[in-house]
Formats: C-alpha cells, structure tokens, sequence
C-alpha cells in the first residue's frame, strides 16, 4: 500500500482527503499543516510520498517541496503539488519545481497520485507542465 503524507493548512481539507485516499488503497501515514512539522514527519515516517499545497497560508508549499526533496537525499522523496486553482495559474512554477507533478484538489484520488508516481500522467501531452518523474 501506497504510504503518503499530506500537507495542508485547512483541517476540513487534510480530514476529507485522509478519508477518500484511505478508501482508496493509499495508507496516509501523517498529516502537516505547516513547513516545520511537514520537514519532521516527512523524516519520522518516512511516505513514499508527499501531496503538497502549493499554498500553505503565510508559507510556501513551492518552497516546502523544495526543501523536502533535498531532505530526503538519496531516498528521493517524490512531491506531489496540490490545489484548489486551476493548474494553468502555476504552471511556470509547477515546471521549476522539483514535483513529480500537479494535481487540482477536485481531481485528487489514489489513482491519479499513482498514475503521476508512474509517469504515465493520461492528460494530452500538450497540457502536460511537468515531465517524468525524477526530472
């Protein structure tokens, strides 16, 4: 089973998504509502992925990916980008971080986070923004 963090500042968002992934075969192992605590259980716990919001209210989920790829060394921890806009607001940014990939919190499901962790990402390649993992 797929082991997965999810780091958001809304508690509504961080329960609703825990449920739908839980049912989905995806074991969320923590939750984080802000950089510090992401950075320690990401090192705790050890997930197989990360989702982060791209807006963590006065932080930077961009910045937070960032930092979370270059903690988790060798190991390689892939970071998933999430939120409520639309991608096409970030898509600049998306492609310059070091995410895996995008995904709209409305389109957020345990077959999408794997489909990005695969690289087989089934949008139309022209609206692809970011390329396979480990770019």
């Amino acid at each position: 089973m797929l082991r997965c963090l999810i780091i958001d500042d809304s508690p509504y968002f961080l329960s609703a998504a825990r449920c739908l992934l839980e049912h989905q075969g995806v074991a969320v192992v923590g939750v984080a509502s802000d950089c510090a605590q992401a950075l320690r259980l990401a090192e705790q716990l050890s997930p197989e992925v990360a989702l982060v919001d791209i807006d963590l209210g006065g932080e930077c989920g961009l910045e937070l990916a960032g930092r979370l790829h270059r903690q988790s060394g060798a190991a390689h921890l892939p970071v998933i980008l999430i939120s409520s806009h639309a991608e096409e607001d970030y898509a600049d940014l998306i492609a310059a971080s070091p995410a895996v990939g995008y995904l709209c919190k409305t389109a957020l499901s345990g077959d999408a986070i794997r489909a990005l962790l695969a690289g087989t990402d089934d949008r139309h390649p022209d609206d692809r923004v970011n390329g396979p993992p480990g770019r």
